[in-house]
């Protein structure tokens, strides 16, 4: 058993490395999703409203297995989970890879990238809350550069090899080598230390609390809105005259942006708290979709990219340590893993529906309005977080 006094150290440091390359490469082939809808919909003859639940079962699958990766991380510790989640990852994608029906692809692609993005995102998030204190937000914040990082170098490149190799080769690649990772990562990683102090609250006792019951609803209304892009942004610039991989390279944008909004807001909540500076992001996000609505071609798209990724990298880092706060650290997988399970709907909910908005439309307009009204209603509900 480790001593209190490994907490903030060099090790941890170790591990926050290891959570970086891990969600780098599980969410990097999650969010690449927007490279694959148009070819798989044309192979498998099918609408943007139908390939989109293959991200939209992916999404739901993770955060919501997130409740169940972030108690088996409180009670097995990392190594298990990383390992479990470069199985799924490497062995589903391979799957979908030789999927002969739409279904079938959806199924075998949802679970795989599902329960691998599960054992990465939520577990590792709460072992680097786990192995820091004083520096918990930063810790937090550099790990989940991971994810923008990864959004960044993933998408554009999931979009040049679809276009050499075709979509199933481009799966093949992108499972083996990212449940190399994970394995990778499984082996340096480590429980975190035990301190002592009070015990946190179980996740009965926080669920039956107003706070976590209201960033539980902000969390999910907010979700509906937040991954629509992440699957139509590209679709729609293709629409609008840009090539396939300049298209892709949006998602990319937001994941870079969303790394410079991991950093930086951190720093902001240093000096307002953890909670306002969540607000904020909540607000930034929300507004942004103002930018998309205004059909400005593609720069203004790229803007829209920048500001939404911010918000969203700044919401990324700055929840764990919201809920770390008022909730504690002992049980911070299972507490994380329930509150995230809002995210899943949110985002299971929201991208089928965009996509069978713009086939029964034809345009984006109603998507981008209703992003925009969740985003800020979303806010509001944080505004009585605290109250």
């Amino acid at each position: 058993m480790r001593s209190a006094a490994s907490v903030d150290s060099a090790r941890g440091w170790v591990v926050v490395a290891a959570a970086f390359a891990a969600m780098a490469a599980s969410f990097g082939i999650a969010y690449s999703f927007g490279a694959f809808l148009e070819p798989m919909a044309a192979e498998f003859g099918t609408g943007r409203g139908a390939t989109s639940a293959f991200f939209a079962l992916t999404s739901l699958t993770y955060f919501g297995l997130g409740a169940l990766s972030g108690v088996a991380v409180d009670r097995h510790g990392p190594r298990r989970v990383l390992l479990a989640g470069g199985v799924a990852l490497g062995a589903g994608l391979a799957a979908t890879s030789q999927a002969g029906s739409l279904w079938v692809g959806l199924l075998t692609y949802g679970l795989g990238v599902g329960i691998g993005v599960a054992c990465a995102y939520v577990p590792m998030v709460a072992v680097v809350g786990g192995w820091f204190e004083r520096r918990r937000t930063l810790a937090i914040g550099v790990a989940v550069t991971g994810i923008g990082l990864g959004t960044l170098a993933v998408a554009p490149l999931a979009a040049a090899m679809v276009d050499a190799l075709g979509w199933r080769t481009t799966h093949l690649v992108l499972g083996l080598g990212g449940a190399a990772v994970l394995v990778c990562c499984a082996l340096v990683v480590g429980r975190p230390p035990v301190r002592p102090g009070p015990a946190a609250l179980t996740l009965r006792q926080a669920v039956r609390d107003r706070d976590y019951r209201r960033l539980y609803l902000a969390s999910g209304l907010l979700s509906v809105a937040l991954f629509v892009p992440f699957v139509h942004l590209p679709g729609y610039a293709e629409q609008a005259g840009a090539d396939r991989v300049a298209a892709a390279a949006l998602v990319g944008v937001i994941g870079l942006a969303s790394t410079a909004g991991r950093l930086l807001l951190g720093l902001v909540a240093a000096r307002t708290g953890a909670l306002r500076a969540f607000r904020g992001c909540f607000l930034v996000m929300g507004a942004s979709f103002g930018l998309w609505g205004l059909d400005g071609g593609y720069g203004v798209l790229v803007a829209f990219a920048v500001v939404l990724g911010v918000g969203y990298g700044g919401f990324v880092a700055l929840g764990p340590a919201v809920v770390a706060e008022r909730f504690g650290t002992p049980r911070l997988g299972g507490l994380l893993g329930v509150l995230y399970t809002s995210a899943g709907i949110g985002s299971a909910v929201g991208a089928p529906l965009a996509g069978a908005a713009v086939d029964a439309t034809g345009s984006y307009v109603p998507v981008v309005a209703g992003c925009l009204a969740l985003g800020l209603a979303a806010y509001g509900v944080t505004l009585r977080v605290g109250r």
